[in-house]
């Protein structure tokens, strides 16, 4: 079983490519498939050498490097990000419902950039700037507000989980948006978090995210025995040798720095985190250890589904990458609580 899921996993990640190059070729500018592998192909050492791009357009070049496939790459990592997170959520908090946007972890990381952006100089250092920083701990304080809050009796009811989720995302939104009155000169980029987009992408962008990215996950990876542990139980995952409380409050805190690595370079963008994992648990099933990687590469070929219809569908206009993903998972969203309701109610 083992042997197949890495076959299968190396199968998604290939398609997951070729995907990403064919989606450069979409756009005003027509390029096709074979001169979009050959640009690519050019800027990978060792075998750069054996392709030959002279005889394509300078302006193909430099739309297909410098524009879309930035693009398209940052699309990828922000989708792996969220849903792996979503993943992890739903496990920690054992609640199919959790996930970084309906918790109020997007609202907490746009509102700590956003005062960054207002009250701070926004400066970089190894590569990370202040504003990730401040999404960072806006992220971490909003979950645990939220994780306090629900918390009943050492456990964490979905209604009351739902509900304290809402709340401190429309509390938060609030926020920003006093912010945004307060200060009009900046409610540009403002309302550039709140939206979500990743119109502005760039490979500096990409280098912010992809480090978070690369740890964050094989941390993930690396807990997902203790998460299959504790959707058992608490008592139960205990008696079989796991720290719950660290190990929550670990992946808690893993999970708001991936997501506000995400949201930092592309605002808020809603719903991956819950619709990726449960589509992709119908094919790997529960087990996180197949869930987390599958889930990586679904919310990647998601988020680049749906950035490519942003800015394609109405094209020469883009619509924000926020409202295409809320279209897909706010229904997503209703049909889970109407199954719940039929399944008894949640509780």
């Amino acid at each position: 079983m083992r042997k197949s899921f890495v076959i299968n996993l190396i199968i998604s990640i290939l398609l997951l490519i070729v995907f990403m190059v064919f989606v450069s070729t979409i756009g005003a500018v027509k390029i096709p498939f074979s001169d979009s592998i050959k640009i690519l192909v050019s800027k990978i050492p060792l075998i750069n050498k054996f392709v030959d791009v002279s005889n394509i357009k300078h302006s193909h070049l430099q739309i297909i490097l410098n524009i879309r496939f930035p693009r398209i790459v940052l699309s990828a990592l922000i989708g792996g990000s969220l849903a792996a997170s979503g993943s992890v959520f739903q496990g920690v908090f054992k609640n199919p419902m959790a996930d970084p946007y309906v918790l109020g972890v997007s609202s907490g990381a746009a509102l700590g950039a956003s005062i960054v952006i207002i009250f701070f100089n926004t400066v970089s250092y190894l590569g990370i700037s202040t504003v990730v920083v401040g999404a960072f701990i806006g992220a971490v304080l909003s979950i645990l507000i939220v994780y306090n809050l629900s918390r009943i009796g050492g456990k964490t009811p979905t209604v009351t989980l739902l509900l304290a989720g809402i709340a401190i995302n429309f509390f938060l939104s609030s926020i920003i948006s006093l912010l945004m009155a307060l200060n009009r000169d900046q409610v540009e980029r403002i309302i550039f978090w709140t939206m979500g987009s990743v119109s502005a992408a760039s490979w500096s962008k990409i280098y912010i995210i992809l480090i978070p990215f690369i740890i964050v996950n094989i941390l993930f990876i690396f807990f997902a025995k203790d998460l299959n542990l504790l959707l058992l139980g608490e008592d139960s995952a205990q008696s079989l040798g796991v720290d719950v409380e660290k190990t929550k409050i670990v992946l808690l805190v893993l999970s708001s720095l991936s997501t506000a690595a995400a949201v930092s370079v592309s605002g808020i963008i809603g719903f991956v985190g819950l619709i990726v994992p449960h589509a992709v648990r119908i094919i790997s099933g529960p087990d996180h250890r197949r869930l987390i990687p599958f889930a990586i590469v679904g919310g990647s070929i998601f988020m680049v589904i749906s950035d490519t219809i942003s800015r394609t569908i109405v094209a020469p206009t883009e619509i924000p990458i926020g409202v295409v993903t809320a279209m897909f998972g706010a229904p997503y969203f209703l049909y889970l609580l109407v199954k719940n309701k039929n399944m008894g109610g949640i509780n």
